[in-house]
Order: C-alpha cells, then structure tokens, then sequence
C-alpha cells in the first residue's frame, strides 16, 4: 500500500533508511483520537500489532502528560487537525461523545476508515449524516460495542438462538458504577443531560442485538441520588421497552454503585438465565427438570477489544460484513432521544424509527 505523509507527530519519527521506516511502509497508520482510560486502552492494544503504526492523539495538556507516562514512546499528535494532516489509514474516536460526528465525518472525508466509541453521537440527524459520508466517501465506519465479543453475552446469545430457555419474555439488564465517573476525564456527564444513558447505550444496543427486534414503545423514570461527590442528571434511571404483548425488556442503570455491577437476567418459557458479566457466572434455569446448572466463563477485558479491533480491520479488508455497523448503532441513538423525551415529558412514547 502507499504510504501516506504529512504533519509530524511531536516525537522523533525514524529515519528514512531505517529498519523501522521501511517496516512502516507496508503497515497501516492508524491514530486513536482521545486518549482517556478507554483511548489508552486502544493505543495500547493495538500498538501491540505487528501491522498496524499506531499514534495518539490528545488536546488536553494533562491527559497527553498522563499518557505518555502510560504508553512509553508512541507517537502523539497534539491537535485532531495534524493528526488528520499526516493521512492516516484508520481513525479511532474516543473523545467526549459530542465530537464522534464531527470528527468521524472529518476522517472520512481525509480518506480514513473510522472506528467510532459508542455511543455513535447524540442524535438520529448526526446518524444519518455520519452513514451518508461513509457511503459518499466509500470509507468504514464501525461502533465500539467491545461487549459484541463479550464471551458470556455471546454464550447467552448462543444460548436463546440454541431456544434453551424457549421463547424469551422478559431481558433485564443492569449496570451500576460510579467508577464511571470517577474515571471520566472531561466530567462532561456533570452537565449533560442523560449522559448516564449515552455512557451505557451498551445495554440497549445489546437487547437490540440479542433479540433482533426493535420495541415499539419506551418509557424512562430517572432520579438524582444526592451526597456523592460527582453526581449527573438523572443519576438513577429505569428504562422500560416495550415489543408487543409477548416481550418485555427493562434495564437499571445507577452511577451510584461501588464496586461497579452488571448483570444480565433473562426469562424464557423454558428457563431463564442470569450472567453476572464481570465475574465470569452464568445460572441456567430449566423449566422441564426443575434444575439449575452454574457455568464459569472467562472474561478479560482485553481480549474483547482485541476481538473488537481484528472484526472491524476484516470488515475493512471484506472479509465479513462491520459487526457493529453505524446503522445498528444509530438504533441506540435514536433510543436515547425517544428515552429522554420520556423523562422529561413524564410519558410513554410510541418508537418511530428512521431509515438509513
């Protein structure tokens, strides 16, 4: 492939007539835009390729410090602007959400396949002019739903399609972690409203994805907890989703709960299945034998970005379709404006849903 040049990163770039030069030639450039908990993460995973020449990219003088104390000599960009100007392959955002529009649609246009952090962005208007510039561009763009290649939801998802527990009636997810806030770099959940939902749009992507089918109704309560020393609005909220007489789907979210939980419970005509998604425990209920099986699944978060990161360079080479395709996502998004309509007009809200 050819090589791309432009602006130079802030550290010392090899020489031309060095090993390491020629060796770059032929791998793809890739920048990971954002370099909070989750961005680190990424530049560390994927510096650990042999294909890939990987640079970050942070405007926060205190966020670039604390990264390069954290991954050593990579490469880092000091702006979005020089790291768009040295023509990389492939994007990585992981910035506050409010800026993957702007800036997926911008790497697009500058040539790069992008991978997005959920959630996609803010609205069904950002959606569709994000997926109408990959389409008008020809470039990727995929979601981070690292929980796709979650070893205990995919033995879950295999599980319902197996019909182990029969027709599913009720899916129930629950997330509560103030480490979220904690661990938050621009604290923008402080000011934005509903960002509890968007931090976890996980949750109602995934009831989308396990059960392949989208509700027709949503209704959100949601309260402030007070006396913690970081708070958002709502702190606490209940999301209720409705697909018809026969299926049901609920999710708690909290920034409240220390240690951090999340759980998945679902009821089926034949059983039910509960997985505690961080401690690796699936129980299986079977209806017919009265019984309960307990299986251990082994979970490192690692290994789920890693999977997350060889499915989206297959979607990009076309080996497969994008696991976690803008379009699916843009469903969550859409979710999460009918959710807060909800919440603030104290009502249940019929889902109408967009086409891309």
């Amino acid at each position: 492939m050819t090589t791309k040049t432009g602006a130079q990163p802030l550290e010392h770039r090899s020489q031309p007539d060095s090993l390491a030069y020629r060796i770059s030639q032929v791998r793809r450039r890739l920048v990971v835009v954002g370099l909070g908990s989750i961005g680190r993460r990424h530049v560390r995973l994927l510096a650990a390729r042999p294909d890939l020449d990987v640079a970050g990219c942070e405007s926060a003088l205190d966020v670039m410090a604390k990264a390069r104390v954290e991954l050593g000599e990579t490469a880092m960009y000091p702006d979005f602007e020089s790291a768009l100007e040295s023509h990389p392959d492939i994007v990585v955002i992981a910035t506050p959400h409010d800026l993957h529009a702007q800036q997926a649609i911008a790497a697009m246009q500058a040539g790069a396949d992008v991978l997005c952090e959920k959630p996609l962005c803010l609205d069904g208007t950002e959606a569709g002019q994000m997926i109408a510039c990959a389409r008008e561009t020809g470039r990727q763009l995929g979601v981070g739903f690292q929980l796709h290649f979650h070893p205990g939801i995919l033995r879950v998802r295999a599980l319902i399609e197996q019909g182990i527990i029969g027709e599913v009636a009720h899916v129930h997810a629950r997330v509560g972690s103030f480490i979220t806030l904690r661990n938050s770099v621009s604290r923008y959940q402080q000011s934005q409203k509903g960002a509890l939902l968007l931090d976890y749009s996980h949750q109602p992507d995934l009831i989308l994805w396990l059960l392949g089918r989208l509700p027709t109704a949503v209704t959100l309560s949601g309260v402030e907890a007070s006396g913690l020393p970081l708070s958002s609005s709502p702190n606490v909220m209940s999301l209720v989703l409705e697909f018809g007489r026969s299926l049901l789907a609920t999710i708690h979210l909290n920034y409240v709960q220390i240690p951090q939980r999340h759980e998945w419970e679902l009821v089926g005509t034949k059983g039910w299945m509960i997985l505690d998604a961080d401690r690796g425990t699936l129980r299986i209920g079977l209806r017919e034998t009265e019984s309960e099986l307990v299986e251990t699944i082994s979970v490192n978060r690692d290994d789920t970005y890693r999977a997350e990161h060889q499915a989206f360079i297959d979607g990009i080479d076309g080996k497969c379709g994008m696991e976690s395709s803008a379009e699916a996502a843009a469903r969550s998004v859409e979710l999460f404006a009918m959710a807060m309509r909800s919440w603030q007009e104290n009502c249940r809200v019929a889902c109408t849903w967009r086409d891309y």
